[in-house]
């Protein structure tokens, strides 16, 4: 298992299951208007479980009923520890199901849990920690956040600044949250609610792709262009296969400069606005090629060589 945290990745699917016949939560979170509850509920379930709204992602909400079915993505070992340590001493069950009865106005939401990592049952193997946080470091996230999951987030941090700026002390919903874990909630903040995203604890300000973001990505992501594409075309249809394995052939001559330029320039024309820098550090996080986001992210005083 790697021991710098900054590059620990590992994945995890929760299933969620009300006990109550009258409740189903895959039909819940597919109302237009209960989803946005039920996913706050998770949200700050989640947030009580590992101190703070970045200690877990969710990349993908998955109806399949009678279970609602989470794939959750953990970039830090420690964050990843405090959550299997709740989860095994049933404090994120009862977290979720006090989140659920507020958000959602009902009594009582009776909620069963499971955790699995690819074929591994982690509800077996609970006292064994490293074993479970193994599983969970060898299943890596096979795919990007979903956009509706990315939506969501979006609503819930306007809900959340609005909360804090309205009030002198945090919300009830909002005691488990770290004050630093919204940091882009200023008063004099520019930017509109949503457009941060998190890179080794820090904030960034989200944007479109410019040119110079362009140039140095093309410049340093050296032969890793190929994986990186193939992180991309998860949701954006343009780079699916085979049109990577395409442009491969077609620029091979040019060399990797031009092969990587020209997949993330197709990447741009595709996805206009929303081809965003979160969107492409994300792959790069993905693909281990830390260095160059640290780059693109103004992180260095200077180019370093990625070959």
């Amino acid at each position: 298992m790697a021991d710098s945290s900054d590059l620990w990745i590992g994945s995890a699917y929760l299933f969620l299951q009300s006990t109550s016949e009258k409740i189903i939560l895959p039909s819940l979170y597919e109302s237009s208007h209960q989803k946005s509850s039920v996913f706050k509920a998770l949200k700050l379930a989640l947030a009580d479980s590992t101190g703070g709204l970045h200690g877990v992602d969710m990349l993908k909400v998955h109806c399949s009923e009678p279970h609602l079915i989470i794939q959750l993505k953990f970039c830090i070992r420690e964050n990843c520890r405090k959550f299997l340590r709740s989860y095994r001493a049933g404090l994120f069950q009862e977290s979720l199901q006090k989140h659920l009865q507020v958000t959602l106005s009902m009594t009582a939401v009776p909620v069963q849990v499971e955790l699995k990592a690819g074929s591994e049952q982690l509800d077996h193997m609970l006292n064994e920690e490293e074993r479970c946080l193994e599983c969970i470091y060898n299943e890596k996230p096979d795919r990007l956040r979903d956009e509706e999951i990315a939506e969501l987030e979006e609503s819930f941090r306007s809900l959340t600044c609005r909360q804090e700026s309205n009030n002198s002390t945090p919300s009830n919903n909002c005691n488990s949250l770290n004050s630093s874990s919204l940091p882009y909630c200023s008063g004099g903040s520019s930017l509109p609610p949503g457009a941060t995203f998190t890179f080794q604890e820090q904030q960034f300000a989200n944007r479109t792709l410019t040119p110079d973001d362009h140039q140095k990505f093309a410049k340093l992501v050296s032969k890793k262009w190929k994986q990186v594409g193939r992180s991309l075309q998860k949701n954006c249809r343009a780079l699916r296969d085979p049109v990577i394995d395409n442009l491969a052939h077609e620029y091979d001559r040019e060399g990797l400069y031009e092969q990587a330029y020209q997949l993330l320039l197709k990447f741009i024309q595709s996805e206009g606005k929303r081809a965003t820098l979160q969107r492409l550090i994300a792959a790069l996080e993905e693909n281990s090629l830390i260095t160059l986001a640290e780059e693109l992210l103004g992180l260095h005083p200077s180019e370093n060589d990625m070959s």
